[in-house]
């Protein structure tokens, strides 16, 4: 975690502490003053109480909504790209990353509906597949009910090869896992390029990237967004990242508390033009494994739709 995203996260934390601790301290003195027999309300409902009540019950409100109904709140987010490597094909592309899967089960069957609604002709999962070994049957089960008339690709994010890197994560599921690899596939005789990477080669890019995609319309999988700053020089046309979640808390006008990001909030969610190549940074399905909170606030989990056009 970078040095900024501690300071504004122990911020944020004693803001918070410190309205709850107000609080029970006004609370207390109430308690204690009708048990002294004294009559006294003028404290608790004078303005500066009232500011200070409305704060803690907006707090618990939401904390209820975060762990109640946003994380179960999916969003489908549509980016139309326009490029004059197609000349008459238009390319559907749907990303889903950050799964996370759990032992319970959250949108996994709710996101293969609305996927497979979607009809996409490439889906592409780049990465943080399980919290648990044990959710990997139904991770599994859930990725091969995936549908798309052309392929699905995955790479592989921090959990899958920091944790679960001896299990077989993606066998039978219907997705190939790109690493350090190009495939080069075609709709209506129209070609494109899907070059994915693992990363466990964070910082260190292999060579073959560079102009690996000749001259067709070229995606880059991978999972950390700030991976950006070193593919430069290939030229990717849409570079599909995930692993920040957006936040997974965020505030509104202020955005992620953190990101676990080398460039922080940069590229913390969204579409960014860098540079020839567009990135857009998925904020997941599931929820940070671990001792991290399984709570979403204003950072919804993602589904992204991409439509690939040619340039009128």
């Amino acid at each position: 975690m970078r040095l900024s995203e501690s300071i504004v996260l122990l911020v944020f934390l004693a803001v918070v502490a410190t309205i709850y601790l107000l609080e029970a301290r006004l609370l207390l003195r109430l308690l204690f003053s009708r048990l002294a027999g004294k009559q006294t309300g003028s404290g608790i409902l004078s303005k500066p109480a009232i500011i200070l009540h409305s704060l803690a019950l907006a707090g618990i409100v939401c904390l209820a909504y975060s762990y109640f109904i946003e994380p179960y709140w999916i969003e489908v987010r549509t980016v139309t790209i326009a490029t004059e490597k197609f000349k008459n094909t238009d390319l559907r592309i749907v990303q889903i990353s950050d799964l996370h899967c759990d032992r319970t089960v959250r949108n996994e069957n709710r996101m293969v509906d609305i996927i497979n609604s979607l009809k996409p002709d490439i889906i592409v999962f780049t990465g943080d597949s399980l919290n648990v070994p044990d959710a990997l049957p139904g991770f599994k089960e859930v990725m091969a009910r995936l549908k798309a008339g052309i392929g699905k690709y995955a790479v592989r994010g921090n959990f899958d090869v920091w944790f679960w890197k001896d299990l077989d994560l993606f066998g039978e599921t219907g997705f190939k896992v790109l690493d350090k690899e190009t495939v080069r596939l075609s709709k209506n005789g129209e070609a494109f390029c899907i070059t994915g990477l693992s990363c466990e080669y964070r910082g260190k890019i292999p060579k073959i990237f560079v102009n690996s995609a000749g001259g067709c319309y070229s995606i880059f999988l991978h999972h950390y967004p700030d991976l950006i700053e070193d593919v430069k020089d290939a030229s990717f046309d849409l570079d599909l990242a995930g692993h920040t979640h957006g936040g997974q808390v965020a505030l509104p006008f202020y955005g992620a508390l953190i990101t676990l990001s080398k460039y922080g909030k940069k590229y913390e969610s969204g579409k960014y033009i860098v540079g020839p190549t567009v990135l857009y940074v998925n904020r997941g399905i599931g929820l940070e494994g671990g001792a991290a909170p399984r709570i979403r606030f204003w950072s919804r989990p993602e589904i992204t739709i991409f439509d690939i056009t040619p340039k009128r």
